[in-house]
């Protein structure tokens, strides 16, 4: 499908995707679309940054202004993705069609999120913990839904949510249409997808969600005593925003700190962060308030920013497909961007690991382009 048009998509959704700019559909949007819109269940993977949270969206609002009924169930690992599904999906929805939605995450106040969901929501976007939490409390009722997305679903088993997704789906009535989305599809994903999808569609667009070839990856062989003068050599020659991930929560502090003391306009993202404070960290970030964000894997995914100059892996992950989503966070929407990696000694045999995937995935791109 080549413009949106061709999809034959509801005429207030056409014109929301015109208001929010999107003027032609991605490879994602274009091969799912069509395919959830026919009510397939689909077992898609694509490149981070690719457009997937409209793949799922615009189906599901589309038949909820055609009038069907229709109610969504969106899971995924974080609140900051959480969030930015939420901000993505009410952007979507033009006024006049009064789709009401919730997002139910924690650290935000239980009462507002009991307010939106006495409204009849046709669309909830949350995390497993926080919907299990409704479920327990039986201020939320799955009985409705015929619509459940699973986004970032290798990551959510990472974060062990397995026993609580399954909870989820034990409360729906009847099998809902499934789409799940993850960055790569191991055997985990496979026998999940076995279980809960019914005769899936495969999508894949950019196989595994590797880098972009606009990314510039580069690498610095140094000791652990000289990664923080590393880091202030790099930061100094960079315009523009830079997020910097690290292992551990309290290295996000000691290090934004020391940033600070040095006149560098860092902030810090972790999970101990109250829910708050991590959206005024985000937004200051977006806005350019910050220029430097330091963060754990919590921040891997969900964050949306087009214009991240360079990213820095202080310390490198312990899982090689974290490594493709703290990357996929710059060279978004087209641009450039580049990754630099600091590896000591002891980082042997995780960059191997990451080596290992980017050439495997290399191998069967170059394949499926011929």
């Amino acid at each position: 499908m080549k413009s949106f048009k061709d999809m034959k998509l509801p005429k207030n959704m056409l014109r929301s995707l015109e208001r929010n700019k999107f003027f032609k559909p991605t490879p994602i949007q274009a091969k799912s679309i069509p395919l959830i819109m026919k009510g397939s269940d689909v077992l898609g993977s694509s490149e981070t940054g690719s457009g997937k949270t409209a793949a799922f969206s615009i189906p599901l609002i589309s038949n909820i202004i055609n009038g069907k009924k229709s109610y969504g169930l969106i899971t995924c690992p974080t609140r900051e993705l959480a969030q930015q599904i939420y901000s993505h999906i009410n952007n979507l929805i033009d006024r006049k069609d009064n789709i009401k939605t919730s997002l139910l995450i924690g650290g935000e106040p239980i009462h507002k999120q009991l307010r939106t969901l006495k409204s009849d929501p046709k669309i909830i976007v949350g995390t497993p913990g926080r919907i299990n939490d409704h479920l327990q409390k039986k201020s939320l009722k799955l009985n409705k839904i015929t619509y459940f997305v699973l986004d970032e679903t290798d990551r959510m088993l990472d974060m062990g949510f397995e026993e609580q997704i399954e909870k989820i789906k034990k409360s729906f009535k009847a099998k809902p249409q499934t789409i799940l989305f993850s960055a790569s599809i191991p055997k985990e994903i496979i026998k999940l997808t076995n279980k809960y999808l019914v005769k899936p569609v495969r999508v894949e667009v950019g196989v595994n969600s590797l880098p972009v070839s606009s990314i510039d990856q580069q690498v610095i062989n140094l000791t652990k005593k000289e990664k923080y003068k590393s880091l202030l050599k790099v930061i100094s020659k960079i315009d523009g925003l830079i997020m910097v991930f690290m292992k551990t929560k309290r290295e996000t502090k000691r290090i934004t700190k020391n940033l600070q003391d040095e006149n560098y306009k860092a902030g810090f993202m972790n999970g101990d962060l109250p829910q708050r404070k991590r959206e005024r960290v985000l937004n200051n970030f977006t806005k350019g308030k910050i220029k430097i964000l330091i963060a754990t894997d919590i921040a891997s995914r969900g964050i949306d920013i087009s214009n991240i100059k360079l990213v820095i892996n202080y310390d490198i992950p312990e899982i090689p497909e974290d490594y493709v989503h703290r990357i996929g966070r710059t060279a978004r929407a087209g641009k450039d961007g580049k990754a630099i990696s600091f590896i000591t000694g002891g980082d042997g045999g995780k960059w191997k690991r990451i080596q290992k995937l980017i050439k495997k995935n290399d191998a069967i791109n170059k394949k499926s382009k011929k």
